[in-house]
């Protein structure tokens, strides 16, 4: 006969969002700089020179 009851009810605090530490941010950074700077070494040596008469 109480399930017929309405029960007032505090709800739960969401949790808070995880903060991502100081140094994992640096990290990546350096990361993605690095990995930018391949990107490019290769890009390149892969193409090379433009021929000739081709402006850049």
């Amino acid at each position: 006969m109480s399930d017929n009851v309405i029960k007032f009810q505090r709800p739960k605090q969401p949790k808070p969002p995880r903060q991502t530490p100081p140094w994992l941010k640096r990290v990546i950074t350096i990361l993605v700089v690095i990995a930018a700077f391949a990107a490019i070494y290769a890009y390149y040596s892969l193409a090379g020179t433009p021929p000739q008469g081709v402006p850049g």
